[in-house]
């Protein structure tokens, strides 16, 4: 069992920098994939960006080039650094994880068995 929380989340605004935590609690970190999803008001859950255990990571279009995922393993902490942050990039923020035998990370929410309670993030124009 493992429990996410997330922080980090705020009001900024377009051009400005964040940087989202993910804290893990539980054994077994390093056997987790993580991942980072977002909701904007009124609109589906959609994949940001995925660490697998060990250090491959993947993004969305929509965040390539701005946003950086990484992992601290003897923090049990991923973290999400975002850049150049845009009015479109306003949503809910959650962290997931789900325990992985491969050095790869699922883009598809339905792949996750543990969510955060997530963070929002508002980027003002």
């Amino acid at each position: 069992q493992v429990q996410l929380i997330e922080s980090g989340g705020g009001l900024v605004q377009a051009g400005d920098s964040l940087r989202l935590s993910c804290a893990a609690s539980g054994h077994g970190f390093s056997s987790y994939a993580m991942g980072w999803f977002r909701q904007p008001q009124g609109k589906e859950r959609e994949f940001v960006a995925a660490i697998s255990r060990i250090g491959s990571t993947y993004y969305s279009d929509s965040v390539k080039g701005r946003f950086t995922i990484s992992r601290d393993n003897p923090k049990n902490t991923v973290y999400l650094q975002m850049n150049s942050l845009n009015p479109e990039d306003s949503a809910v923020y959650y962290c997931a994880a789900y325990r992985s035998g491969w050095d790869s990370a699922k883009l598809t929410a339905d792949a996750y068995d543990y969510w955060g309670q997530g963070t929002q993030v508002t980027v003002s124009s």
